[in-house]
């Protein structure tokens, strides 16, 4: 790392930016960043500042939610937010929260009869493998 990065590293910590912001910024890894930060007392919670150029910027270009790269738009479709399926995941996965599961169906287990809830997955009929061998095959494990 060049003494120039450390500056980098020193300038944008103190103005509130994360380790990943700032990795991205300077083109080197994340870990790096951190343990630079570790080793020069520049730890602890900062004030997570998001780019600015994740929404629209005035002159109309758009930038992915989860890495920043600009997302060419198709005209008269609509506005793409991720550049990459990849990136699409990553954000997805880390906010899980703001998914909205629809897909949810209630069933009562025939073996058990027990009542629980599966997503995604209409046609399911036992809550799990052990009830299935047990109501299918009568336990499933042969008595030697």
């Amino acid at each position: 790392m060049t003494n120039q990065q450390k500056e980098q590293i020193v300038k944008l910590r103190n103005e509130g930016y994360g380790y990943i912001r700032i990795a991205q910024a300077l083109e080197v890894s994340e870990n790096t960043v951190k343990s630079f930060c570790r080793r020069n007392n520049l730890t602890g919670s900062k004030e997570v500042i998001a780019p600015k150029d994740i929404m629209p910027s005035d002159n109309g270009e758009h930038f992915c939610l989860c890495c920043g790269k600009p997302v060419e738009q198709n005209p008269g479709r609509k506005q793409k937010k991720f550049c990459s399926d990849k990136c699409r995941n990553i954000w997805w996965n880390k906010n899980l929260d703001k998914v909205n599961r629809k897909a949810n169906y209630e069933f009562i287990c025939p073996h058990c009869k027990k009542p629980f809830i599966v997503y995604g997955n209409a046609n399911r009929k036992y809550c799990s493998h052990e009830c299935y061998i047990a109501d299918r095959f009568g336990g499933g494990l042969d008595d030697r």
